[in-house]
């Protein structure tokens, strides 16, 4: 496994979220089409490459658990889901 994979890896199980989010996360990667859904969660004209994407949407999940956990108004429990299932599915196709 590279370094890159490892990393991710780690990153990902180190992620603690509600079991009914990771539940309807894992629930969408059968629906997942990366080059459909991906764009329209990372609001790209075309679909990233995939390191590119790992850390946008890293970084993307971090923004909407802090406005989760927070308790603002302007969180999207339907972005989340999406967010953490193109996640899921990027780390499965990921290099390694």
């Amino acid at each position: 496994m590279t370094d890159f994979a490892s990393d991710f890896a780690s990153m990902i199980a180190a992620l603690h979220r509600p079991r009914i989010l990771v539940r309807a996360a894992r629930c969408g990667l059968a629906d997942y089409r990366r080059d459909r859904d991906l764009r329209r969660i990372l609001r790209l004209p075309r679909s990233a490459a995939s390191a590119r994407a790992l850390d946008t949407l890293l970084a993307e999940e971090q923004r909407l658990e802090t406005i989760r956990t927070t308790g603002e108004a302007t969180y999207s429990l339907q972005r989340h889901v999406a967010v953490l299932t193109a996640l899921l599915a990027e780390a499965l196709v990921a290099p390694v």
